[in-house]
Order: C-alpha cells, then sequence, then structure tokens
C-alpha cells in the first residue's frame, strides 16, 4: 500500500510487506491471527485518514479474503487430496503478495526516477534509411569551392536598386501637433478613435497614444470614457500651446 498502515496484533505488528516477508519465509502460523482485529484495525485507519486510496483498499480487500479462506481451511477439517486441477489458496496468495512486492519495487524506482528528473524520451520511428549516398571520393575543398562559383556564374543579374524610399519618421512633437490642432477645430473636444483615423500606420497610432499620455501626464487634457470599451473623448484644460506641450523630440519609424 503507498500509505504507512500498520497492523498491530499479539504475534505480529507491522506493514504490508513484513507480512509479506514473514509469508516467504513460513515463520507466520495463519491460526494465530485474528482477521476481525485486523479489520477493526484497517476500518479505524480509514477513519482517521478521511480518504483513502481506492489501490490501497483494493489491495488490502485481496488479502484479507485470501487470509480469511487460508484460515477457515486451516481451522476446518482438509480432504486427503485435493480435486484434480484445485490450487491450494495459500499457494496463490504468496504467487500475488510476490507480484504485489514485484510491482510496488517497480513504482518506488520510477517514482525515485521522476523525483531525480531522469524523465526519458523514446523514439517512436526507425531513423530513416538512406538508400544511396553521394561518392565524394578524391573530391577537395577546394574542388567544392569551384563547383559553388560556377553555380553562381549562372545565376543572372540582379538590376540594380533605384532610389531608396525611407519610411517617414513620426515624432511625438507632430502627433501633439495634431491632437492640439484637432482640438481647436472641434472647441476643445475631440474623440480619440476620431485623431486615429487619419493614421498612416501602426506606428503613427501607437505614437499618437504617447503623445496622449503626454499630454495627459503634463495636465494640458484629460480622457473620459463614458462606458466600458465606449469611445474615449480628449478635453483640453484650459489654453495652452502645442509648443508649450512638446518638450519631447522623440521619433519613431
Amino acid at each position: 500500500m503507498s500509505s504507512p498502515y500498520t497492523v498491530q496484533l499479539p504475534v505480529f505488528s507491522g506493514p504490508l510487506d513484513l507480512l509479506l516477508q514473514l509469508i516467504e519465509r513460513e515463520e507466520l502460523d495463519i491460526t494465530r491471527v485474528a482477521l476481525a482485529q485486523v479489520t477493526d484495525q484497517f476500518l479505524a485507519y480509514t477513519r482517521v485518514l478521511g480518504q483513502l486510496q481506492l489501490a490501497d483498499l483494493a489491495d488490502f480487500l485481496v488479502i484479507a479474503a485470501r487470509l480469511i479462506l487460508i484460515k477457515s481451511e486451516a481451522l476446518l477439517p482438509r480432504p486427503v487430496e485435493r480435486a484434480p486441477g484445485e490450487e491450494d489458496p495459500g499457494d496463490e496468495l504468496a504467487r500475488q503478495l510476490l507480484a504485489y512486492k514485484k510491482y510496488k519495487q517497480i513504482a518506488h524506482s520510477l517514482h525515485e526516477r521522476e523525483a531525480a528528473n531522469l524523465r526519458t524520451y523514446l523514439r517512436l520511428a526507425p531513423p530513416p534509411r538512406v538508400e544511396k549516398t553521394l561518392d565524394l571520393t578524391g573530391v577537395t575543398p577546394l574542388d567544392l569551392l569551384e563547383a559553388v562559383r560556377r553555380a553562381l556564374a549562372l545565376l543572372p543579374d540582379r538590376p540594380a536598386l533605384g532610389t531608396v524610399v525611407a519610411p517617414p519618421r513620426v515624432t511625438i512633437r507632430d502627433q501633439i501637433r495634431l491632437i492640439a490642432q484637432a482640438l481647436r477645430d472641434e472647441g476643445g473636444r475631440v474623440v480619440f478613435q476620431k485623431l486615429l483615423a487619419a493614421a498612416q500606420s501602426r506606428m503613427e497610432i501607437v505614437v499618437a497614444f504617447l503623445a496622449t499620455l503626454e499630454l495627459i501626464k503634463r495636465r494640458k487634457i484629460e480622457a473620459r470614457q463614458a462606458a466600458l470599451f465606449g469611445d474615449i473623448e480628449l478635453i483640453s484644460l484650459g489654453e495652452w500651446t502645442e509648443d508649450e506641450a512638446a518638450l519631447t523630440e522623440l521619433e519613431f519609424e
């Protein structure tokens, strides 16, 4: 069992692993084991624990059923010979306990590997087989270089580039001027989304947003939003010029 359940009896005291060892060495007489007391202790253990794993409960029930069968046969008169094909329940219990011990040892080993981060990943498919390989016998690095040069010589010449048009530079000062002009045209109040409608690129939208934050920081304007996800309205706070507010010359491309 995964939980530390211990049996306390006059003739036996210890966990399930110790019981397994005693059965393997034939050092424990089943007729001296009070199975009712074992069951009562297990029920008391489950009440104290509060929550029991189904695997632990199943293990206990299997072992308890086998012990009851073995003890009943030990106490009742036994036939002289068993029927053909009939197994000794003690042998079956021993096999089950040995299998339990084997799986528990494997589970413990896997748990230790997991704790040590020794996870393994298996290859699901065999490595690809290369049917034919290129024969490079006698080929030197200089031969490869010459082959590359011949291949490059076959490429068509690229036309010379004409005039390169640089992307327009967007500054916070320019955006502040646009915001100031829009506020004058709209009587001191303008919707922020209306300012973004004239933007030609994402960069202009970003810089316009930064310019708005700069004006709010300098208490030149305030932003209001009547409802969640609604329009953002910019309101001018008094008289000011774009030159008074634009104290930064950050440029963006």
